[in-house]
């Protein structure tokens, strides 16, 4: 399928959504649709890069799921490779770029099978592990073919007490340095495997808004972070350190979308990764130190009129993974002054809303999702939106055809 790139150095940044041009340029559509503030977009990409400072950016691809978008954004000077969610997925992206790093290890045999079978796809993808299990799994289900590209995924968790305190995502066993030189020694005793990259995420720093709840909560979110920002720059330098004295490492890689400025400033990392500041979602409104603009919304229509003050949007349960809870469910942002209600909440056929006097039959209501990619897997296509009128189309991952996860 062919997809159109937008040009988002063509592109004329906006500070605030514009509502009433959004709602002008997509009046034809029937609802529900997905739509993209194009010019939120290429200011969320803009500000990204001017948080980096200069330490090239690669695309979380999780948090996009447009290939058109993707590409756009890769295309601006700063950006550089794709951190893939699943090994297939960047066997398909890597169709067109070159350098892709699969951020999670796999199990996909059938995906393995194909890597090891091109000699290019080999070339352009590398895959992630934090365990000779791994290496294992690899080898049994491609016992031949080209040699495989790895990155060792080191844990980027702030332990306490003797890691009887855990802060951050339970991701790698590798921890310290020690324990990633031993196993950058295991990956290289392997002539299957070829060690080129070290990923560290700092999800504690990058995924936790700083500037939300009570004050207490700001307090204390921001003593663990800054503590943790300080315990793994010292960690992480001393890992990839310790790493490169078993393999020439091509790249380091650490960071996200929350932690930009403060992963770039490490000497020690080569690049940062970025996907949910392009998208602005309701999660990263939290932040203190950096505030992207809503670019992506999902539109839908009022179907009932239940009561006074009252309206009711056709479904709307777009739920957001990571604990349940409240700030995982979308957002009704336009007209202003809706809710949700607290006993229904926003439901897979209908989504009760309060604070609806004026709204009749008929009339759309505006949601921003709580994260970014993810609201891709409920829409085929995305309408980009400049100013007051589309001016592009594109289809995302499940437009065309791909569920990867």
């Amino acid at each position: 399928m062919s997809v159109m790139t937008p040009d988002l150095g063509a592109v004329r940044a906006t500070a605030a959504p514009d509502f009433a041009a959004l709602d002008v340029a997509t009046a034809d559509l029937d609802g529900p649709f997905g739509v993209i503030d194009l010019g939120a977009f290429a200011a969320n990409a803009r500000s990204l890069l001017t948080r980096a400072a200069g330490t090239p950016i690669r695309v979380a691809s999780k948090s996009v799921r447009c290939r058109a978008l993707i590409d756009a954004t890769l295309a601006l000077d700063g950006y550089s490779g794709i951190l893939a969610l699943t090994l297939a997925e960047a066997l398909w992206v890597a169709e067109t770029c070159d350098d892709v790093v699969v951020g999670y290890p796999t199990a996909d045999r059938g995906s393995i099978a194909r890597l090891a079978a091109s000699e290019e796809l080999a070339a352009r993808v590398t895959v992630m592990v934090d365990s000779t299990d791994q290496l294992d799994l690899i080898e049994r289900a491609a016992p031949d073919g080209a040699r495989i590209r790895v990155c060792l995924d080191l844990d980027a968790s702030l332990r306490l007490i003797g890691s009887r305190v855990h802060l951050g995502p339970r991701r790698s066993p590798v921890h310290s340095a020690s324990e990633a030189r031993r196993l950058a020694e295991a990956i290289v005793a392997r002539p299957r495997f070829r060690l080129v990259g070290l990923m560290a995420y700092e999800g504690q720093i990058a995924g936790i808004g700083n500037a939300a709840g009570s004050s207490l909560n700001r307090i204390q979110i921001r003593a663990m972070q800054a503590a943790s920002r300080l315990e793994l720059a010292h960690r992480r330098a001393a890992a990839v350190a310790a790493v490169r004295e078993v393999a020439d490492l091509e790249f380091v890689n650490g960071g996200g979308t929350g932690s930009i400025e403060s992963t770039a400033a490490e000497a020690a990392v080569t690049e940062v990764a970025a996907g949910s500041g392009l998208y602005g979602p309701t999660l990263f409104d939290g932040y203190r130190h950096f505030q992207p603009v809503p670019a992506a919304y999902f539109v839908t229509e009022v179907v009932r009129i239940p009561g006074p003050g009252l309206a009711t949007a056709q479904g709307g349960g777009w739920i957001a993974s990571g604990v349940p809870g409240p700030d995982r469910a979308p957002t009704p942002t336009w007209p202003a002054g809706l809710s949700l209600t607290p006993l229904e909440g926003a439901g897979e056929a209908q989504t009760p809303l309060t604070g609806a006097d004026g709204l009749s039959v008929g009339d759309r209501v505006w949601f921003r999702h709580a994260k970014a990619g993810e609201v891709c897997e409920r829409l085929n296509e995305l309408h980009l939106v400049e100013g007051d009128r589309i001016v592009g189309t594109v289809p995302t991952y499940r437009g065309e055809g791909h569920a990867f996860l």
